[in-house]
């Protein structure tokens, strides 16, 4: 599913916090967003899955215009979105996180399982409350449940955030193996330069709302991003 900012401005109130953006994500493609705390990248995100309305400019999935359309809606195309921090239903368990959303597909239990391949550590806990998971354990579960759903475009917001090194390389497996696989378009905002580099093809900083760098990914590009976020 390709991803299209055509010169979006998006904000709260009054108060405009990313400016005139074109951005795009080709279908099959991964891209990093990157950005210091504030510069714009989370209410880029939520104009893409329909929590916030641009004040200016145009949303588009695969050429069709979705700038007003409901989160759910997009949803239904195959649009899936892993907010920051770990989000579950903590009184529920994983198990039950997981089936709540495989309820309504028809290849649920198919999807469930597949899920817990990609994440297999979450076969241990399929009991336990999600309020009792840790932080890394909340966060494969957050991804492993959007997975249920059968996206075609996937939006992860700083899905490293807090974690520990040796999950935060298995997210980064995970996503490579899903963007190699060339049926799904990942944009990923990460703050972890090497990390997001790795995972994703192109990148993009962003800096008080507005597009400054943009390139492809791999080393050799980490000091150049890291110079463009320390403008």
């Amino acid at each position: 599913m390709k991803l299209e900012f055509r010169g979006v401005s998006v904000g709260y109130g009054r108060t405009t916090v990313v400016h005139d953006i074109d951005l795009t994500v080709p279908s099959g493609g991964a891209a990093s967003l990157m950005g210091h705390n504030g510069a714009g990248k989370t209410t880029l995100l939520r104009a893409a899955v329909g929590l916030l309305v641009p004040t200016r400019g145009s949303v588009l999935l695969d050429g069709q215009d979705v700038t007003r359309w409901r989160p759910s809606k997009r949803v239904r195309i195959g649009l899936g979105y892993v907010p920051q921090g770990q989000q579950c239903f903590p009184q529920m368990t994983t198990r039950e996180n997981l089936q709540l959303v495989a309820d309504r597909r028809t290849r649920g239990r198919a999807l469930v399982d597949e899920a817990l391949d990609t994440f297999p550590a979450l076969k241990d806990l399929l009991d336990r409350r999600a309020g009792q998971l840790s932080g890394g354990q909340r966060q494969r579960l957050a991804i492993a449940r959007t997975l249920v759903t059968e996206p075609r475009l996937l939006i992860l917001d700083e899905p490293t955030a807090g974690l520990q090194p040796n999950v935060v390389e298995e997210i980064e497996q995970v996503i490579s193996s899903l963007t190699g696989r060339g049926d799904l378009t990942v944009l990923l905002v990460e703050q972890h330069v090497g990390f997001a580099l790795r995972a994703t093809d192109t990148y993009h900083v962003i800096e008080s709302g507005r597009i400054t760098s943009s390139g492809t990914g791999g080393a050799a590009s980490i000091d150049s991003v890291r110079a463009a976020m320390a403008v």
